[in-house]
């Protein structure tokens, strides 16, 4: 019985492992057309092309790759998710569970941490135990983040431009492997690129969406003080003339109603996101 069932799987078995290996030839060979897509997701011709913050750090790297996207709220609102990337801080916003396959201590967050605010020249980041190390190589507050490994091999830059409607965040990765082999080598082209374009394009739709909620939380705190300042005004009478706004105040008769604090403006994870 156990025989008759040992061939019958057998020709299942040899379908799957012969299908896999024909889909791993066809991922191979169709890699090398959309490998430029794959480098640049998300950004325009422009972007790629030109000088960006940290490129004279890694003048002649062995893979770049230049991706962005569009979000709709100012750079004040996009530097906070920024500055407190990296393990045992804001995390990556990107899949935690693989990140920590690699026991990376990833843990994406929501909310703005004060305490991983303020970044200096030289503050690094341990990527796992036997990972590199990360340092802050510039630092232009609201304009430009650029991070360095401790080899030089790997310069990691983020930089935001400030539009009419939005922002534009670019993320720039060189990557040099000096003394990697051929097999190496092949493994970075066909798995560790299309692999890093599945993090990053999620990383960075993690920025765009926590960002725009930032914004919008902000906005609507604002609009809220506002109309509470308005609301005050009118309902004590202290702020209109006896005969209403439109007669003149007499000396001493304007005086601005209280206006509370508010405090800090929350995070709403459930707020949904703008589109542009």
């Amino acid at each position: 019985m156990r025989q008759r069932l040992a061939r019958d799987l057998a020709p299942r078995r040899l379908a799957v492992i012969g299908g896999l290996i024909l889909a791993g030839r066809a991922l191979t060979a169709g890699y090398s057309r959309w490998r430029p897509s794959c480098l640049t997701w998300g950004a325009r011709p422009d972007e790629v092309s030109r000088d960006l913050p940290g490129d004279e750090l890694l003048a002649e790297p062995d893979i770049l790759s230049s991706r962005a996207i569009f979000i709709a709220a100012p750079p004040k609102a996009i530097w906070p998710w920024l500055a407190q990337m990296g393990p045992g801080r804001g995390g990556l916003y990107t899949y935690d569970w693989i990140e920590n396959l690699f026991g990376l201590d990833m843990h994406s967050t929501n909310v703005v941490l004060p305490d991983f605010q303020k970044i200096e020249i030289g503050d690094s980041h341990k990527l796992g135990k036997k990972g590199p190390t990360l340092r802050v190589a510039i630092c232009d507050v609201g304009r430009a983040l650029v991070l360095r490994s401790d080899d030089g091999n790997w310069v990691w830059a983020f930089v935001l431009e400030p539009g009419a409607t939005g922002t534009r965040l670019i993320s720039r990765n060189r990557i040099a492997t000096p003394d990697a082999s051929i097999a190496l080598r092949l493994f970075n082209r066909w798995v560790m690129e299309p692999g890093s374009l599945i993090m990053e394009r999620k990383m960075l739709l993690g920025i765009k969406e926590r960002s725009e909620r930032l914004a919008l939380a902000r906005s609507d705190g604002r609009a809220r003080v506002t109309r509470g300042r308005a609301r005050g005004v009118q309902q004590s009478g202290e702020g209109w003339p006896a005969g209403g706004p439109s007669e003149s105040p007499g000396p001493g008769r304007w005086r601005r109603a209280p206006l509370r604090s508010s405090g800090p403006v929350p995070f709403f994870p459930s707020a949904p996101p703008r589109r542009h």
